[in-house]
């Protein structure tokens, strides 16, 4: 089959980052866009998951929160129930 050539723009750092990954996994460049092309073809889709649901700071904080729950329980209260937990948010009711 002939070959033809593709030109690709990106960034200097993430050139020399792909290049480095290829090297390690014993791929060219070329090698890397070929195979990425022919899945594309094949299935018919980009072969992952394309989303623009990054979390918000919010979102981040609870999750380092929930982390460091997992991590160091013993920073925090539990509550065997939601009427013990919110009496101790809310004093006596």
């Amino acid at each position: 089959m002939a070959q033809t050539s593709v030109n690709i723009r990106m960034d200097e750092a993430t050139k020399v980052a792909f290049d480095r990954f290829c090297e390690e996994i014993g791929l060219s460049v070329s090698s890397a866009f070929n195979l990425f092309a022919k899945t594309v073809v094949r299935e018919q889709r980009i072969p992952f998951e394309i989303t623009t649901n990054v979390p918000n700071k919010l979102t981040l904080d609870a999750m380092k929160e929930a982390q460091e729950m997992s991590h160091y329980p013993e920073r925090y209260k539990k509550y065997d129930n939601v009427d013990s937990m919110m009496e101790d948010i809310l004093g006596e009711v």
